[in-house]
């Protein structure tokens, strides 16, 4: 398995041992259960598949009930599937099975935080892209420090070339944080404190990877 399901306690910081204050996340990882099991034979590519968090059986699709059912457990409300395990959690990723985090991390590893961003709406250019506005606020300007200005041409080419940066949608999107080294593991509790701060806010889901 080369990773595991979790959801953004928030944020702290603590000291090391060089007496630096170091920010970090807190995340309750797992426990997740193993939902599927996928090999060469039958599928092209070994592959398990992890849920995490519970979910009201009313409020779930009649397939999902069922596939939940066929591993032995109850509805979750987040399914991962992560590729390409390692051949030592072989005996761990049996189907029903419950992989809880010191299984998959231990103290100094690196991981890889997949997290959804916050969203912020509607921005426009000077927040979405860190443009500078038109200008002073003399000179015939009026109401336009924080517009864009001018978009395109005359003539030629006589349209707005694709991907120009403008105003739009902000957040709300996919986001992978390299390299952040796991300082502590409280496996009674299932949390894990992270170094570095993770894209989400409280209680979204978080997915680390090795």
């Amino acid at each position: 398995m080369s990773g595991i399901i979790g959801k953004k306690i928030g944020m702290t910081s603590i000291f090391s041992a060089d007496g630096r204050n170091v920010a970090c996340t807190l995340i309750e990882a797992g426990p997740c259960v193993v939902t599927q099991v996928k090999n060469v034979e039958t599928d092209g590519y070994n592959a398990v598949q992890l849920a995490y968090g519970e979910r009201k059986e009313k409020n779930t699709p009649k397939p999902l009930i069922g596939h939940f059912k066929k591993a032995g457990t109850t509805p979750k409300q987040k399914v991962v599937e992560f590729r390409d395990f390692r051949v030592e959690f072989e005996g761990q990723v049996d189907m029903g099975k419950t992989v809880i985090s010191d299984q998959v991390f231990v103290e100094g590893d690196f991981v890889d935080a997949i997290g959804t961003s916050k969203g912020k709406g509607f921005q426009g250019v000077v927040k979405r892209h860190g443009f500078g506005g038109v200008g002073g606020a003399t000179h015939g300007q009026h109401n336009r420090q924080r517009h864009p200005g001018s978009i395109g041409a005359c003539s030629w080419p006589s349209r707005v070339f694709k991907g120009m940066r403008m105003a739009g949608r902000t957040g709300g999107n996919r986001v992978k944080v390299l390299n952040l080294r796991v300082l502590k593991i409280y496996p009674e509790k299932n949390l894990l404190l992270v170094s570095g701060s993770i894209p989400g806010a409280k209680n979204s889901f978080v997915i680390l990877e090795k």
